[in-house]
């Protein structure tokens, strides 16, 4: 993470689970993070929870991924501030889960997953994208995708979740054509995790037997794939509990 120190990166979905440990581990290696959250507030108090030198580098954005007005904001407050991103990690989403894909009047539970997880990451890596290759950066798009991102389990209702996850396991492939076409060396990446302990998790998962993740395993792989070296690129990274069934 040596040659990440001192620069620029966003995290959505800051303001807690995968996205709260993330701008925590990115902190605390040395980069400039800005979280960028709905519920602000949440990721202002994740400043107590880091040491005192490093809480100066954690700095929190309001922003509703589902709202474009919220994204072009948040980027050209970073842009004011530090000159652009460097790094992005698309980590904001939702699931919706408790709602059937074939369930009545569910159409405004497909639209919020639909622009969380599909619209709002497209917008975010676009304006990423255009702020790397402005300042001739090599940076690097991560996406927090998941295992059903690939296989749709038959255990339970997951509403369109997995389509939109799967329309990122395929945004991934789509990006890195983008950006060899484009003649960049940015990178992009799909972590895949399994069941991890955040609060889209039912409490009664939590407590039970299933094998599950910490958000701050996920991080440690955020942290694993910006520490390839430049020539290296992890396409796709699948992150599973052991045991797991899935």
């Amino acid at each position: 993470m040596e040659r990440w120190q001192g620069k620029v990166a966003i995290v959505t979905g800051a303001s807690s689970g995968i996205g709260a440990a993330t701008v925590k581990a990115l902190a605390s290696a040395g980069m400039i993070t800005f979280g960028l959250a709905r519920r602000v507030e949440r990721v202002e108090e994740l400043k107590s929870e880091l040491p005192e030198e490093v809480r100066d580098r954690l700095h929190a954005v309001q922003c509703d991924v589902t709202k474009e007005e919220d994204i072009l904001a948040a980027f050209r407050k970073v842009e004011e501030q530090c000159g652009g991103v460097d790094v992005l990690i698309n980590n904001a989403g939702v699931a919706r889960s408790t709602v059937g894909v074939l369930d009545a009047n569910n159409t405004q539970a497909l639209r919020d997953v639909v622009d969380t997880n599909l619209i709002g990451l497209v917008l975010c890596s676009r304006e990423a994208f255009q702020s790397m290759q402005k300042r001739s950066v090599d940076g690097h798009i991560v996406h927090i995708n998941s295992v059903v991102g690939h296989t749709v389990p038959a255990f339970q209702s997951f509403n369109i979740y997995p389509a939109t996850k799967y329309g990122v396991t395929a945004l991934t492939e789509t990006m890195r054509h983008e950006l060899r076409m484009a003649g960049t060396k940015i990178k992009v990446t799909s972590i895949s995790p399994g069941l991890v302990r955040t609060e889209a998790i039912p409490d009664a998962m939590k407590r039970g037997q299933t094998p599950i993740l910490e958000p701050e395993d996920i991080a440690d792989g955020v942290l694993y794939v910006l520490g390839t070296p430049p020539s290296v690129q992890v396409h796709e990274l699948t992150i599973r509990p052991v045991g797991e069934k899935l």
